[in-house]
């Protein structure tokens, strides 16, 4: 009876493992961008049932939360901004007082009664003063409205370029003449997205012109990089023409992490 005898090669499973090293890298590397997109707060970040809402009616508890407390002289400060005399439906949010009821439907107009505050006169559509009137809004909380309905603050801290794409909480406020439910000033999860007055233009002209003594880093605040190309002559001319190609795709930025203008 004839023994089958198999020899062991070393090399055999050569190719598997460089295969499989190379499947393990990638796959670090993307379950690191995952976890550290999924490991940032977001902290008023819309809720989850937001985009379900807008495809349909969303009954919401009709009970209204209690009126965030007004410092004295904010309470004082408004019949300075809000004029007398004008169309009552007119009159910015601060300026009047409404009778708001969550009970309505998502983004279907709804009539509420609302009353100017003390101090402020306005008048109907037939040019009579009145003490409340109706005033027609879309039904929708203050987060839910358009970006161009309102004001955030912008962070100068955070990288605009990055993996994943970085977030910072903006703290947001409705505009005057924009009326909507619940609180007016909110916050929310926003792409870091500031300048700090770098131009594209200036850097790639200094990369071509000047780029092997460093001047295009140093105009970016890569004052390190600057030094390096300075004293190694761009690198012989290498590193010049990558920073011109990098600095052309936008790939090279300043180096606070803001975007170019």
């Amino acid at each position: 009876m004839a023994t089958i005898c198999q020899i062991w090669r070393p090399d055999r499973g050569r190719c598997f493992k460089t295969y499989g090293i190379i499947i393990l890298l990638c796959t670090d590397l993307v379950l690191q961008c995952v976890n550290g997109y999924l490991s940032s707060p977001h902290v008023g970040q819309e809720p989850p049932y937001t985009r379900d809402a807008q495809h349909g009616p969303v009954i919401t508890s009709p009970v209204v939360p209690a009126a965030s407390a007004v410092s004295p002289a904010e309470e004082e400060s408004y019949p300075s901004k809000c004029p007398s005399g004008g169309l009552c439906s007119r009159l910015p949010a601060d300026c009047i007082h409404c009778d708001y009821q969550y009970n309505c439907t998502y983004g279907k107009p709804a009539n509420f009664t609302c009353k100017p505050k003390k101090g402020v006169h306005c008048i109907g559509g037939s040019g009579q003063q009145q003490t409340n009137f109706s005033l027609s809004i879309i039904c929708q909380f203050c987060w839910q409205l358009d970006p161009s309905q309102y004001r955030c603050s912008n962070s100068t801290n955070c990288m605009t370029v990055s993996c994943p794409r970085k977030r910072y909480n903006a703290t947001c406020d409705v505009l005057d003449h924009v009326h909507c439910l619940g609180k007016r000033r909110f916050l929310k999860r926003l792409f870091c997205n500031w300048t700090g007055g770098y131009k594209w233009s200036t850097a790639l002209a200094l990369s071509i012109t000047l780029g092997g003594f460093g001047a295009d880093r140093f105009y970016l605040g890569q004052w390190r990089e600057g030094l390096g190309k300075l004293f190694s002559f761009g690198g012989l001319g290498i590193w010049t023409l990558i920073d011109v190609l990098l600095i052309g795709v936008g790939y090279v930025g300043p180096a606070d992490g803001s975007l170019y203008i």
